[in-house]
């Protein structure tokens, strides 16, 4: 007689299935995480970038297509007897003054004129937004730079060499600042404007040497506290028991660990630089015409704030939207280098 025996198991539906495996997620990984789950911030990184192409592509593009730029002057473009500029979206005869004989042909000011010697506020909007985030982005890289150096500097060696540095820090701090920058617009402004470097706008190499000379005391008191406390920790206690020099561990061992606040500091640090150079150039202090800055087409609207209202909007809403973008970017990158937030 045959025994058959069924081998076959069956397993239940709901029986629990083997653990998968977890991916390990690294630390940049994880930042990236963090900073997607702000829409915010990845909505304002969206609108920077596009600010970017804006300004440095969209600009000549732009211009080639309208057939004019920036600096180019239309006196067909002031409507007459008023003397105002001629609002959005108007051809503009090409004619060298208003009734000139022959024929001539038209243009298009998309967002109307920007004062009262007929120039296109939609160009000068674009190519001022190339000169603020020039300032911007400049004046941000070496502040932060020297900042950086000088705060490492004071927090990792600490002794006289502190004292020194937090001494100068203190002095930057209180120094008038309007006054020098008054100072040296009327004793060497024409000749600074004129340092382009092959690729700056007009008067940007000054207002970068005034911000980066006035604005590195603070990232410099950041990095330092950050900086006294890393310099006792194990790793550091490791470099040196190595031999490492002390340039070495600075350069390899402390720095790394300064990327975090050196990149929300600097994000925040450029909003506040363009704002800087919008008031400055409102002042007269800044941009100086022809060359296009958002600071100097505000400088128009109190002419016409009360017939051509989109003279004081236009540049306003992009300096305001341009740093609320950046602030708030700066909130998000903050938030994603934060160790403590949830994934």
């Amino acid at each position: 007689m045959t025994v058959r025996v069924d081998t076959t198991l069956e397993v239940p539906l709901d029986a629990p299935s083997e653990p998968q495996a977890v991916k390990a997620r690294g630390y940049w990984a994880l930042i990236l995480i963090r900073f997607r789950r702000d829409k915010l911030a990845v909505v304002s990184l969206g609108f920077i970038i596009f600010l970017f192409l804006s300004a440095f592509v969209g600009g000549p593009v732009a211009a080639h297509f309208l057939g004019h730029g920036p600096n180019d002057i239309f006196l067909t473009a002031i409507n007459q007897p008023s003397n105002t500029p001629v609002g959005p979206w108007s051809w503009v005869s090409k004619a060298p003054y208003p009734n000139a004989p022959g024929h001539y042909g038209h243009t298009l000011f998309i967002l109307g004129g920007a004062d009262q010697t007929g120039t296109d506020m939609f160009l000068r909007i674009l190519y001022g937004a190339q000169t603020s985030l020039e300032v911007g982005v400049f004046s941000t890289i070496f502040s932060v730079s020297l900042g950086v150096f000088m705060g490492t500097l004071a927090g990792y060696f600490r002794g006289w060499v502190d004292t020194v540095i937090s001494r100068l820090i203190e002095i930057v701090m209180v120094f008038p600042a309007l006054l020098f920058i008054i100072g040296l617009v009327i004793v060497a402004g024409p000749t600074l404007n004129n340092i382009t470097l092959g690729f700056l706008r007009n008067g940007v190499f000054t207002l970068v040497l005034i911000f980066s000379v006035f604005g590195w005391f603070y990232p410099a008191r950041i990095m330092r506290g950050v900086v006294l406390s890393l310099r006792e920790k194990e790793f550091v206690e490791a470099a040196r028991m190595t031999g490492a020099s002390d340039w070495r561990i600075m350069r390899s061992h402390l720095l790394p660990h300064l990327v975090a606040p050196i990149i929300v500091y600097s994000s925040i640090l450029v909003a506040a630089n363009i704002l800087g150079e919008a008031g400055l150039s409102f002042i007269g202090l800044g941009i100086v015409p022809p060359t296009a800055s958002w600071g100097n087409l505000l400088a128009n609207a109190p002419t016409y704030y009360q017939t051509d209202v989109w003279i004081l909007l236009l540049p306003g809403i992009a300096i305001l939207l341009t740093t609320i973008a950046f602030n708030l970017l700066g909130d998000g990158l903050r938030d994603a280098f934060d160790p403590r937030s949830r994934i």
